[in-house]
């Protein structure tokens, strides 16, 4: 029986892109990604495509960019101030977080930067890319109340959790391969605060409608 809208839906995957064939993402070896089909928690391509299979089948699927991450929009690269990324070890191809104009997580790329600027990328990291994904349905249930409540898998202790979709951040890519720690993040929490490896930094909004970056 192909899957229905507001049923949890949990799935094996391999994400590759299309064009190189280079394995961008995986959960094979790991517990299966588990969402509430319908509620915009995966990317629309993929989550289209799912509805035509049942329980313990695979497929590989195919995703337009335009129905994954999106086409690239040269218009969201950004050159900033450097003094607003103080405290910050930047180095290129690092990814920032920061927070939008309406209090949502946005992520960002580090593209460039000198002694007086730095140019940031507001692109998703997969924006532009086909992307192909080999995915294998392991379980499809009815949702429970509170999750139906919540739109979360788990229901509200897990409504902070990950969507791979309009959040972006499970099939996300890190752009230096050399360091599992450059994931910083800015306009959350105190200057100079620490999570572990990953730094904070204060962040001041910006008026293209995404983000912040760097300290006050």
């Amino acid at each position: 029986m192909a899957i229905s809208e507001n049923q949890v839906v949990s799935i094996h995957y391999e994400l590759k892109d299309v064009d190189s064939g280079e394995i961008l993402d995986s959960n094979l070896n790991a517990a299966p990604l588990s969402f509430i089909l319908g509620k915009g928690q995966i990317i629309p391509g993929l989550e289209e495509k799912l509805k035509e299979l049942s329980e313990g089948e695979s497929a590989d699927i195919t995703v337009l960019a335009a129905d994954a991450y999106g086409v690239y929009d040269d218009n969201a690269v950004q050159t900033l101030p450097k003094e607003q990324f103080a405290g910050l070890e930047l180095h290129t191809g690092m990814t920032l977080y920061g927070q939008g104009e309406h209090g949502e997580t946005v992520q960002v790329t580090v593209k460039n930067f000198n002694d007086e600027t730095v140019e940031i990328d507001f692109n998703h990291p997969l924006a532009g890319k086909d992307l192909l994904f080999a995915v294998s349905v392991t379980e499809i249930r009815e949702a429970t109340a509170d999750e139906m409540l919540s739109g979360y898998v788990g229901g509200m202790a897990s409504s902070g959790g990950c969507g791979c979709g309009t959040g972006g951040s499970c099939h996300t890519t890190n752009e230096d391969d050399d360091d599992d720690n450059d994931h910083e993040c800015c306009g959350s929490g105190a200057p100079g605060h620490k999570h572990g490896e990953d730094g904070c930094c204060g962040g001041e909004s910006h008026s293209n409608g995404g983000g912040c970056c760097g300290s006050h």
